[in-house]
């Protein structure tokens, strides 16, 4: 752990975070706020921010990851943050003159350009972290994700509520800002990252496509991934009817239900660093995703208020080892020329399966159940550990060469 503290990428990486996701919280509450009480909140303008959120993950992330594995990383990493700021000054002079549409431009400029610095940030977590050390490297980082879904909404809510929405975006700006200036200090980029082979954007794509396929775990993960997206969307929009319907508590209640279950994130992510050592991350996604498929559906099925917040504690305190793990495991066995492509390449899966069970959810509900529905979520966890079988029997086979040599 000591080693991990003085690794000069790892905490500068973090200071980099902290000013990132301060920016990511003040912007999405103040947006999300401003929205709901500049339309008296209409339905349609409020979806509209997630679509300016999420839409960008489809259509520039594997062109930003195939891009960040052809420009140096750091320096991309420098340049996104530096032009996301910039970008939300030109959108602050567009409200400053009344024109309160731009705030949905504040999140779809952030989002495009997190496409670009979030692969080249894990090509420079392969370079600068030891193996050894990346499963805890990786926890401690998650570890600050999930303390933010606790104190976000809080720091969020109150610059909107006491300042507005000019001083939340100047917040976001300023924010991202800091960040370039913090990545400043991150180690010069490798003399090999800076050299870009003379091939087209297309003939790259088409590389990293074919890289995924011939890998036996990264394409397990793919399927992992995608099973994962349609899992989580199902329930995605449902927590509120479970407390509502099921469990026949006022609508209120659902921040002790969202607080818990970051509580349990924040604790996952803690002893995730410190089991990191003794736990292969091909395991700790298993019993992950086995605890998630089971406590989903016992939220499903239970009318307990206990048992619930117990399923909602037991299922926040296993999703960091579920994402630590596939950061390390996509890490671990991926070239680093590869890196960007293949995170372009498994994140769409995971927001398209996400998106595409989020639009029939509520349908679904009306057609038959909550219940049914969140027991179909758990059905996908399991498929999801299902798709996991090629990495158990690629390790069977390893330990059974090794046996007959």
């Amino acid at each position: 752990m000591r080693s991990l503290v003085k690794n000069r990428f790892l905490v500068t990486i973090l200071m980099s975070g902290l000013f990132v996701q301060i920016g990511i919280w003040v912007r999405n509450f103040g947006v999300l706020l401003y929205v709901m009480d500049r339309t008296h909140g209409n339905a349609y303008a409020v979806s509209m921010i997630s679509v300016a959120e999420f839409a960008p993950i489809f259509i520039f992330s594997f062109i930003g990851g195939t891009f960040a594995d052809r420009w140096p990383p750091k320096r991309t990493m420098v340049f996104s943050d530096l032009f996301s700021g910039l970008a939300l000054s030109v959108i602050l002079g567009f409200l400053s003159g009344g024109a309160w549409q731009a705030v949905f431009f504040a999140t779809l400029a952030s989002s495009i350009l997190s496409q670009f610095s979030q692969p080249s940030g894990m090509r420079l977590f392969k370079l600068h972290v030891p193996e050894e050390h990346m499963q805890a490297g990786m926890s401690i980082y998650q570890t600050m994700f999930a303390m933010f879904m606790i104190i976000g909404p809080v720091i969020g809510t109150f610059v909107y509520q006491h300042f507005g929405i000019i001083v939340c975006i100047i917040v976001t700006g300023v924010s991202f800002l800091f960040s370039a200036g913090t990545l400043l200090f991150l180690p010069r980029d490798h003399v090999e990252a800076q050299t870009v082979e003379k091939t087209s954007l297309l003939f790259d794509m088409r590389e990293g496509i074919r890289y995924v396929l011939s890998k036996r775990v990264l394409s397990a993960l793919g399927g992992c991934f995608l099973s994962a997206g349609l899992a989580i969307g199902l329930i995605q929009p449902l927590g509120i009817f479970i407390v509502t319907q099921r469990l026949h508590l006022p609508q209120t209640d659902l921040q002790w239900f969202t607080g818990i279950n970051g509580l349990a994130m924040v604790i996952g992510g803690v002893l995730s660093m410190m089991l990191s050592k003794r736990t292969a991350p091909h395991i700790a996604l298993l019993i992950g995703m086995a605890v998630s498929s089971l406590t989903i559906a016992l939220i499903g099925v239970s009318t307990l208020v206990w048992l619930s917040l117990l399923a909602q504690f037991l299922g926040g305190l296993v999703m960091p080892a579920v994402q630590i793990s596939i950061n390390t495991m996509i890490l671990s066995h991926t070239e680093n020329a590869y890196v960007g492509r293949v995170n372009g390449i498994l994140n769409p899966l995971f927001m398209g399966g996400m998106i595409l069970t989020m639009m029939v959810a509520g349908a679904l509900v009306q057609w038959t159940s909550i219940v049914l529905v969140y027991i179909l979520s758990g059905v996908f966890f399991a498929i999801g550990m299902a798709a996991l079988i090629p990495i158990f029997r690629r390790d069977a086979d390893a330990l059974g060469t090794e046996l007959g040599s």
